[in-house]
Parts: structure tokens; C-alpha cells; sequence
């Protein structure tokens, strides 16, 4: 499933309209008609907010994995999978912010976004092969 099947799916899920979805994203109801038509794709910025105002990996809407919560593509090698692992536990363990530490649920948002992250990366990685 593509990216834009996949947004308009959760967008239709949730009962919103393209200009609703639009205003809770800051994007205009044309560029979420666009990313539905996959006439355009979103910034990264974006897709991150996508993917946590839908509770969903940037893996998921990207179509790299079936799995909504983000888990390992098909595609990825053990390696692949030992990187990830020494990359989420460099990256996402102690987070705070302002001080704070965070709640359970925004770590699970940060752990999404770096394993989204992370899969983008490694697959740039390997198409330069």
C-alpha cells in the first residue's frame, strides 16, 4: 500500500476531512489531497507530524513496514536489526525535555521517529550499494 492510500485510510478512519486533517497538521486541505493522489510528497516534518497525530510509525505511512507501530521491515538483515537496537538505546534512553523527564507515551513517539529515522537511513544506505 502506498503512501497516500495509507494517509487517506487513516484520515478516514478518524472521520476527518481532508481540510480538517489539514488544520490540525498546519497544511492546506490542496497538499493533503496531493499526498492522497501521491502528486506530492510531504516534508519530513510533516510526515513526523502524520505519524503522531495518527499514533503510527513515519515507517508505516511511508509503506516500509505493515506493522502501524513501526516494528523492522521485511527487508532488514540481522545486522540491520543489532544497528537499530544500539542506535534506539543511544538515542532514546534518559530523554527529557526542558528538564522533564518524559512520559511513557512520548517516549514511545521519540522511539517511533528514531526507528523511522533509522529504516529511512538504511535503506538510502542500501539503494547506494
Amino acid at each position: 500500500m502506498d503512501f497516500g492510500t495509507r494517509l487517506k485510510q487513516l484520515r478516514t478512519e478518524h472521520k476527518l476531512t481532508q481540510e480538517e486533517l489539514g488544520k490540525k497538521i498546519n497544511v492546506s486541505k490542496a497538499s493533503i489531497s496531493l499526498y492522497e493522489k501521491n502528486l506530492r510528497e510531504p516534508s519530513k516534518d510533516s510526515l513526523v507530524t502524520l505519524a503522531n497525530f495518527f499514533n503510527v510509525s513515519t515507517d508505516y505511512l511511508l509503506g516500509n513496514t505493515i506493522d502501524r507501530n513501526g516494528h523492522t521491515p521485511s527487508w532488514a538483515t540481522n545486522e540491520d536489526k543489532k544497528d537499530l537496537k544500539r542506535f534506539l538505546e543511544e538515542n532514546a534512553n534518559g530523554m527529557t525535555y526542558g528538564g522533564e523527564g518524559l512520559t511513557d507515551e512520548e517516549q514511545k513517539q521519540v522511539r517511533r521517529v528514531l526507528e523511522g529515522l533509522f529504516w529511512d537511513k538504511q535503506k538510502q544506505k542500501d539503494s547506494r550499494k
